[in-house]
């Protein structure tokens, strides 16, 4: 089978934020749980490949993904291409050092997981991250592109949810501590406010939680892209969603119309669709009505996110458009 790339970019996920924070949240209490067993926090090289199977995936995959990426391997005992790629994957997780974490999942023994991420075929690599699941590749790729793509995901990790990875000893005894114990961060407690909110649909609650964490630190990644998705949300919440779209088809040079399609857009993952609105909208208008295009598009790339090749490309074509 020939090695088949698969985006990284997936279509908008709304919550992606509320499972990241659930998650952090379980793993929070299973290191809890650990310190007060006598855990010292650094796992050792040994560590840094596991095999997974249905009972242990949350604990050993949605919960770990919370502080690491969780590189997921299916594979199976008759799988040829498997024999080649799987010790590729395992070399890489300790020379990565603790960046990643490798989970082995034998489909023949867990086919239920098998169908929940979609596998068409084996050798297939996925990646969770703060529970949210990324495809990979699929097939026996080469060492070069299998590189390439850890440091994609390391780089988006890090980047969009401050996942350094865990803590490696050497010296540890393998199987016998439990992962890196960061300290609490300042903003937790609002953060959870934020999810709970969420979680109940009160985004204007959940807006004024994020707002909370930006006031004393503007750059907080967590906090900006979820007040992104939460304004997103609240704006959608009252919309009739048949009658918008009729009222921005029927009057093209409506801004305001126009402008809640695309946030329609977005919402259903017509990431393109909503972009390319907005554009048009920016290029055969001017003044505040042409403004109020240009940030609102501005606030939709903060919902994608930066590292979004779809965001780039809009960025060009918002360049063309405004001059």
């Amino acid at each position: 089978m020939q090695p088949r790339n698969m985006s990284m970019s997936g279509v908008v996920d709304l919550a992606a934020v509320k499972a990241a924070q659930e998650a952090k949240a379980k793993a929070e209490q299973a290191r809890a749980q650990a310190a007060r067993e006598g855990g010292t926090g650094a796992v050792s090289p040994a560590d840094l490949v596991i095999d997974v199977d249905e009972a242990g995936f949350e604990r050993d995959v949605l919960q770990r993904s919370a502080e690491v990426p969780v590189v997921i391997d299916f594979w199976a005992e008759w799988c040829q291409p498997c024999k080649q790629l799987s010790p590729v994957l395992e070399r890489l997780a300790v020379e990565y050092n603790g960046r990643f974490l490798l989970a082995k999942i034998d489909v023949d023994a867990n086919q239920l997981l098998m169908q929940q991420f979609g596998v068409q075929g084996i050798p297939a690599v996925f990646a969770v991250v703060a529970g949210q699941a990324l495809p990979l590749f699929q097939g026996a790729a080469g060492e070069a592109q299998i590189r390439q793509t850890l440091d994609q995901l390391v780089q988006v990790a890090e980047q969009r949810f401050g996942l350094t990875g865990l803590a490696v000893d050497p010296d540890a005894e393998p199987g016998g501590q439990a992962p890196a114990q960061p300290q609490e961060g300042p903003y937790d407690a609002l953060l959870n406010a934020a999810a709970q909110a969420l979680d109940a649909g009160d985004m204007a609650g959940a807006v004024q939680a994020y707002k909370n964490v930006l006031a004393d630190d503007p750059a907080h990644p967590e906090a900006k892209l979820g007040l992104a998705q939460a304004e997103l949300l609240q704006r959608v919440q009252g919309l009739d969603p048949q009658k918008a779209r009729q009222e921005a088809a029927e009057r093209p040079a409506d801004v305001p119309a126009q402008i809640a399609a695309a946030d329609l857009d977005l919402v259903g993952g017509h990431v393109e669709d909503a972009f390319g609105r907005l554009i048009d909208t920016v290029r055969r208008t001017a003044g505040e009505d042409r403004d109020a295009a240009r940030l609102r598009l501005l606030e939709l790339f903060e919902v994608v996110g930066a590292d979004d090749p779809r965001v780039a490309g809009a960025r060009r074509a918002l360049a063309r458009a405004l001059f």
